[in-house]
This record gives C-alpha cells, structure tokens and sequence, in this order.
C-alpha cells in the first residue's frame, strides 16, 4: 500500500483526498500557490510545499513543479484529483517517468479517450452505441456543411479537444451553419489549440446519463451504477444526482454493460466515467442512449456514486494504484436510496451569475449527509480558481426525501458578503417539473427568471432585520409621531429604499434566540449583526440592511445610488461631486474576477455624492455614488 501521497491540486477535492488518505493511514503532501498559502487544505495536510504564483499557470499546471515537490518531500506517489492536470497524459507518463505511483489510468488509456472523434471511432469499434454523426477527416466547411445537411437540423458543433463547454454550438437551420463553425473553431483554437470539429445530431429532449466504472491491474472492471447529470447551465453541470430518475432495470443494465465494454477497449484502470446522452422524450430506453465521451479521472460529482453504494472511490483508487484488485465484485455491489448533490458557486444569480470573490466574514451550512468544501468562515474566494464554495450532498430513502434535505440544507446556509447561487438551487429543487423529474439538458434555460431570486427583501425580512438591529437596546430606540403615543422603532435602509420599522408590529414573528443568531421561525430566516449592519439569511440568499436611529420616515435616494453589485476594486472614477451627468455616462469602473464593469448613470443629474475613490476595494452592496436627478 502507498505509505506517502502528493496531491496535485487545491480546494475541495484536496481536502476529500485527504480525509481519506489520513483514515487509511497514509501521509499526506499538499501543494499550493500564493493565493492558497492559508488555504484549508494546506493545513490539513501533513506537510505542504509551495510551486508558484497564483495563477494555475504558473503553479498549478507546471508539472514539473510538482513532480519536484513530491521527490522533495519523499512523496510516493501524486492523486492529481479533477481538472488541472488530472486527464494530461503526458503528465500521468512524466510522473512514471520519475519513478512514482501515478493514481490514475494509465496513460495511454487517457490519450485513447482524450479526443472525441477517436473514442467515439473507438467506441463504435467495441460495439458501444455512439450518436449519429461526422467524424471524419476532411474538415472542409463544405464537407461539414453537407454533413449537417445529411443529418438534418438540428445539430452540434463540437471541437474534438473541448471541454467544459467551450467549443460547442447548436445549430438549429442550414443557414446559420457557416458562421457557427467560424466561431466555434475560433474558440477552440484559443482554449485548446486545436480547431478540429465534429458533427453529431441534436437531441431534443436530452437526458445527460453517466456510469460510475472502476478497473484495476488484474483486468477486472466494474460499474457503480448511474448518475443523471441533466441539470446544466451552459454546459455546466448544476445539480446531480443518483441513480437516475425514471430509469427502468434493463436501460440500467444496458448501459452499464455498455460502459463496462467501454472501460474494457481501454484496459482501463482506476476510476472514470462513461458520459451517455439520451432521448428522454419517450422515457430513458437503451435504443434511444448513445455513448459521448469519457472522463478518465474521478468526477467532481461522485459523492452521489458513494452515498448510494457505500464505497469510498478514493480509497479505491489508492489500493487499486498499489496493485491490488477492486474491493468488491460486481455481485456485492447495489443501489441504496436516493443521493442529490448540488454545487454552491460564489456567484451572483441577481446579476446575470456574475462572480463574487472576497472574504468570507459568514460562512455556515445547513444540516446535510455531507459538505464537500475547501474554505472556511474567515477564508477566501480567490479570483484565480473555480469558484466553487462547496458541494452539498443528502441522501435519502427516496429522491423526495433527498430533494427536501437538500432544500433545508440550503435554505439554511449563511454566506456574506460573498453571494452564492444558493437561492438559485432551492428554486431549481422546488420546481414542480424537477420533483416530477420532468427534466432535461435545457430546463434551467426553460424555467429561466423563475429560478432567479429578486433579492429584494419583502415585508417578513425587513421585520427580521429591524428585531436584529434593534438588539438589546429596544427600550432606547424611541421615535415620536406628532399627536401620538411614542413608538418603538428602528430606520433601516436596503438597496437605496429606507425604512422607518415598528418595532411592536415587528414582533408579530415569533424568534428563537440562539446567541448572535435569531431564527424567525415563521420566515425561517436567520440573520446576524455585522457592526452598522444586520444580514438577514432566507431560503439562501443574504440581504444587507444598513442600521441607525431616526426621528422620521425619510429614505435615502433610491434610483440615483449606485451599489456594487459585486466585492471588487474601484480602479477608475470620471465624476466628481456636484458634476453634471446625463443619461448612461460612465460614472465609475468596478473590477472583479479580472473582469471590468461599468457603473453609469441612470438617468441625467448631478452627483450629489460620491464614496470611493479609484484604488478603493469596496464590498457587495456598498454605496459608490448618488445622482440627483434634474428638476422635470
């Protein structure tokens, strides 16, 4: 068994890889860059080793950084996790090269599944079904044309090297075709250096099914059954989950002999992953699944693989590198209940999903079967990697039970001043067509503004938030009405409109105190004090209020504040106060995420204020300016 273990990658997934190498006994190596010198996962491992800038460039895919790291510290072998390095063949033969235990496929098994047209001619070779397409050589815009042609519309451009999305475009008529192979050869050859296309028939009603397998050394392959991963947004996976919904005994044992044959034309040994795609619009059928491509490295998603089979796919991994055969034959192998996993990202749903990185002064989750992270309240989402703060996973006896974990879970979860995507999920979960499971490929798309949070507080959050602000001071906070018996009362102000609470009629909701924190229990709400500001929590999302004493009702300017919408920093100011403005004039200039925003004026006037200066970090909802509009 290996007794010492690099693992060549960062986050949530080092931090997975360690857990299970620390309960087998196995000493641990981490690596890092300069934005994750204080990172949750270097200080969980053993011993850590820094290779560079922050940057994935210059530290995270410099291979041979690692490599040296590991004979540095006597390493015996490198767990590349997912991404980075993880399906680079060439990487995988270097780390062999220099006389370590690569946890992985064998290299040539990842060059043979690394390219979509030549695992797709492999596949079809081993009598795997593929979907109907053009995978040849000649890659003449009229011979591509004419093959879409032949296959009819609508279909998919895909570049043989992509991934993650990139270098794919659906084509719905013949006259669009053209300039959707212009474009999708221009963004693959600047994300992979490689413009080679495919063409393959568009599923209507896709269902995006993928199958567990695992080989070892001696030969021997085995599936874990099915996850389905058709919640997408851009072709990026939203929610997974397993097994799949609605699948019938004979597709699943179609496909997982299919997925097996797959993993066998390979000789493939470790953990990997057998993507399908399946016309759903008649229920899942064997006849209507076809093979996609497969993923030679463990997935971000296989979680809901081991909640449902019991198995530790790590754990796997590292016995199967050390020459030992799968723990289990296929026989003991079976499907208990139901397991959902959703991916809360830093991100910002309100705002078109823009990124949010910066501290995390909140950061608590809901109850849930497991949390996969790799930050931590007082930590940091660093611009330069994924955004992903963590996975949620709940199992259950069945997938309501799972779905309704999950939204608890969910609805439970504090984060400031970083926003997430957490709203998002619990209306995603919540639709009636996902409890139905009446999903495909395209149902975020097709339910659109309806899973998007507002994140505008009602009534109920205001009233959380004033009880927050008012504290143990409420006798003290005493506002007086002309004519009238004094009341208690509290001014709030939230996103520009300001508020003058009663604090009598506030305390209609009932609240359980828990230190610092109250829970409204007919809201359930959660909210904390954070110095001139109370941060009310409801089903995900965080809405700030900005506290202080008043005589009177009077707001502050609602439609001429500009707040940021997002951490970042201010690195261009064109205003001064009192300066005339007119309509949609670039006031300021936010940066976040390497990504430039503009803040321009609503409407014409004269900048009654102005907070920031250029150079300034500013966080999420702070007030950058106020325009005051001209008279008529």
């Amino acid at each position: 068994m290996i007794k010492s273990l690099l693992i060549a990658n960062r986050g949530e997934i080092a931090c997975r890889i360690i857990r299970t190498a620390r309960a087998m006994g196995v000493r641990t190596v981490a690596v890092y860059a300069d934005a994750d010198a204080k990172a949750l996962h270097v200080r969980m491992a053993d011993d850590a080793v820094h290779i560079g800038q922050s940057p994935a460039a210059e530290s995270y895919l410099v291979g041979e950084r690692i490599i040296a790291a590991a004979k540095q510290t006597g390493a015996e072998a490198i767990h590349p996790g997912y991404g980075f390095l993880s399906e680079n063949a060439a990487f995988a033969q270097a780390v062999i090269d220099a006389g370590l235990v690569w946890v992985g496929p064998k290299p040539a098994s990842i060059n043979a599944m690394g390219l979509k047209d030549a695992a797709k001619a492999l596949m079809a070779e081993a009598g795997v079904p593929v979907t109907p397409g053009y995978m040849g050589e000649d890659q003449s815009d009229e011979r591509l044309k004419a093959e879409a042609d032949a296959i009819g519309y609508p279909v998919l451009i895909k570049a043989v090297a992509g991934g993650g999305g990139k270098g794919m475009r659906k084509v719905d008529a013949e006259g669009d075709f053209l300039s959707s192979l212009e474009s999708c050869r221009r963004e693959a050859r600047a994300s992979f250096g490689n413009d080679v296309v495919l063409i393959e028939k568009f599923i209507l009603s896709p269902r995006h099914i993928e199958v567990q397998v695992f080989g070892d050394s001696q030969g021997n392959v085995v599936h874990l059954f099915e996850r389905d991963c058709s919640l997408q947004r851009r072709h990026q996976k939203v929610i997974e989950e397993a097994p799949a919904p609605g699948m019938n005994e004979a597709t699943r044992e179609a496909i997982c002999a299919a997925a097996v044959k797959a993993a066998q034309a390979v000789n493939y040994e470790g953990a990997g992953t057998i993507e399908f795609i399946a016309d759903a619009s008649e229920g899942l059928r064997a006849d209507r699944t076809w093979f996609m491509e497969m993923n030679t490295r463990l997935q971000v998603e296989h979680p809901v693989t081991e909640e449902i089979t019991g198995v530790d796919l790590v754990e796997w991994q590292l016995r199967v590198a050390s020459g030992e055969p799968i723990p289990l034959r296929q026989e003991e192998l079976s499907i208990d209940g139901h397991a959902m996993e959703v991916r809360l990202y830093a991100e910002d749903p309100a705002s078109g999903f823009l990124p949010s990185t910066g501290r995390l002064d909140r950061l608590a989750f809901g109850d849930a079967t497991r949390i996969e992270t790799g930050v931590e309240e007082g930590g940091q989402v660093s611009p330069f990697y994924d955004p992903m703060i963590a996975k949620v996973v709940c199992h259950g006896e069945d997938r309501e039970a799972a779905i309704d974990a999950l939204i608890d879970s969910l609805a439970d979860t504090e984060v400031w001043p970083v926003r997430t995507n957490a709203g998002f999920l619990v209306r995603a979960l919540d639709a009636e067509d996902f409890r139905k499971a009446d999903l495909d490929t395209s149902f975020i798309e097709r339910h659109g503004d309806d899973l998007i949070p507002s994140g505008e507080a009602d009534d109920a959050i205001w009233s959380v938030a004033a009880q927050i602000a008012a504290g143990d001071d409420q006798d003290e906070l005493v506002g007086f009405r002309l004519n009238a018996p004094a009341r208690h009362a509290v001014w709030l102000s939230h996103r520009g409109e300001g508020r003058l609470i009663d604090l009598a009629e506030a305390e209609a909701i009932a609240f359980e105190d828990d230190g610092d924190l109250l829970s409204a229990v007919d809201t359930t709400a959660t909210a904390y004090a954070d110095g001139d500001r109370v941060v009310v929590f409801s089903d995900g999302v965080g809405y700030a209020f900005d506290t202080a004493v008043r005589g009177s009702g009077q707001g502050s300017a609602a439609d001429g504040a500009i707040f940021a919408p997002m951490p970042g920093k201010v690195i261009a100011v064109d205003v001064a106060e009192g300066d005339s403005v007119a309509e949609g004039q670039r006031l300021l200039v936010l940066e976040a995420m390497k990504m430039e925003h503009a803040m321009t004026a609503p409407f014409a006037g004269t900048v009654k204020s102005l907070t920031v200066a250029a150079g300034q970090q500013v966080e999420v909802e702070s007030l950058l300016v106020e325009i005051e509009p001209d008279e008529g």
